[in-house]
């Protein structure tokens, strides 16, 4: 869509009167007015100034197969000719979505053979923890109710969702958590390892889930959730010996095992699900985002055979559900995305070819003297900055650090994120080597930008 100078002017006038942003200072944002994107093509976003953006970010962890696939707009529209929409609710559903359902089952592994739909993955979140509470009364054990999350994870933005997610800003901002709900350390061994090495970081850390769930009894704990590799809390790689254990915890004390696949999920990290890659089987398992690519909204829950079955003999009714559950258009859409991941091999591509090259690029940053540590897996990587690399000392002002880097990629062409002092990384799956490089090449000059104003 060709949008005049004039229009565009008229549009940011437009947005600073009538749109409400999430997570945004209103008062800032608008004096600053809002950056308008007008479309995208490939790993490349456009805005209505004409300029061109490498988006290494994905949208928002989501546009997995790129921008400007015409096939999924011609899936959207062939089903919105046939069947715009119609509910799953009353005993109904829509090929799409029965279809959909299968194919995801098909990849999520041996003991995942269902899938609630739902529309974000927020309410993918709100969904399971209800689910996990009918789940339990089912089996005669209704006083195993509360939930286990970690601090600094993040599951979302509604009530329940923001209550897990372990984020202080967030839980500032009603009165958050709620009842039910509480937390334990995260696996973050750069920033609170101490003088441990990791692999006994991450041992110590799993632990505290055994520790809390003692002290709040077993029979009053449903379930611990935790993302696989956390997202927007850095891209926190967690030690390899931390899942391990965080499944044998859940499995001696019986509790269900949560693996937010919101952000892991659908080739991100070279496996089809970040559980895959840690080598463990959740019991439960929201996803969203790389579903449709972000297309269209569209979420759900992956679901155990031990949850399901259960759901399904025992429980009854589950009296939950959304008037979008399963909605056609955006299932069909998600079939299509699929369809390309499959074809593509892109998972396959991620985990042999391009995801090690992000890595060994990554890499190549350690010798500047901000970077403290990199990490990555797959398509997903961050750069940890420090004022002393040998002590890993931090910065004191760590969200300054980030948006130093940050807003100086921007004005060169790049798109990432800042979580304080990390960088964050999470470019479309079908990015080439040479847009890897330049990736990198405009995060070092963020750097140089960032260590010369830092060291003032």
């Amino acid at each position: 869509m060709s949008i005049s100078s004039a229009a565009v002017s008229n549009l940011g006038a437009l947005d600073a009167a009538h749109h409400l942003h999430p997570f945004s200072d209103m008062k800032k944002l608008n004096a600053a007015g809002t950056r308008i994107i007008e479309r995208g093509e490939g790993c490349h976003i456009f805005d209505t100034h004409g300029r061109r953006y490498l988006d290494g970010f994905a949208g928002l962890w989501c546009v997995n197969i790129g921008y400007g696939r015409k096939e999924i707009a011609e899936a959207a529209m062939r089903q919105m000719n046939e069947l715009p929409y119609y509910n799953t609710f009353f005993g109904t559903t829509t090929p799409p979505t029965t279809l959909l359902a299968q194919k995801i089952s098909s990849h999520a592994g041996p003991n995942i053979n269902r899938v609630f739909f739902t529309g974000s993955g927020s309410e993918a979140n709100d969904t399971w923890f209800r689910m996990a509470r009918v789940y339990w009364a089912a089996l005669g054990k209704p006083s195993k109710k509360m939930v286990i999350a970690r601090r600094n994870g993040y599951h979302g933005s509604t009530v329940v969702g923001a209550s897990m997610g372990g984020m202080k800003y967030m839980h500032e901002q009603g009165a958050l958590p709620i009842e039910g709900i509480v937390h334990i350390g995260q696996p973050y061994w750069y920033g609170e390892g101490g003088d441990l090495a990791p692999a006994d970081f991450g041992l110590k850390i799993a632990r505290e889930l055994e520790a809390k769930i003692d002290e709040l009894g077993a029979d009053n704990v449903a379930a611990f959730v935790a993302e696989p590799i956390q997202g927007a809390g850095g891209v926190i790689v967690p030690p390899e010996t931390y899942w391990p254990e965080i499944a044998r915890i859940c499995k001696a004390k019986d509790i269900l095992l949560v693996v937010d696949e919101v952000i892991c999920g659908f080739g991100r990290t070279g496996r089809w699900f970040g559980h895959q890659h840690f080598g463990v089987e959740p019991d439960l398992a929201p996803i969203a985002k790389g579903l449709s690519s972000g297309y269209l909204p569209i979420g759900g829950v992956m679901v155990s055979d031990r949850v399901g079955d259960v759901l399904v003999n025992e429980a009854g009714d589950f009296n939950h559900g959304f008037t979008y559950s399963g909605h056609p258009v955006c299932a069909a859409a998600a079939l299509e995305n699929l369809r390309i991941i499959e074809e593509e091999k892109l998972v396959e591509r991620v985990h042999d070819d391009v995801g090690p090259y992000l890595a060994e690029a990554l890499r190549s940053l350690e010798n500047h003297p901000m970077v403290g540590e990199t990490q990555s897996v797959g398509l997903m990587g961050a750069v940890q900055m420090a004022e002393d690399k040998a002590s890993r000392k931090r910065f004191e002002d760590r969200e300054r650090v980030g948006i130093e880097v940050r807003n100086h990629c921007l004005e060169n062409g790049l798109v990432l994120r800042a979580t304080g002092d990390r960088m964050l990384f999470s470019p479309p799956l079908v990015i080439s080597r040479s847009e890897i490089d330049e990736m990198i090449e405009i995060t070092r000059k963020g750097l140089d930008h960032a260590w010369r104003v830092m060291q003032g």
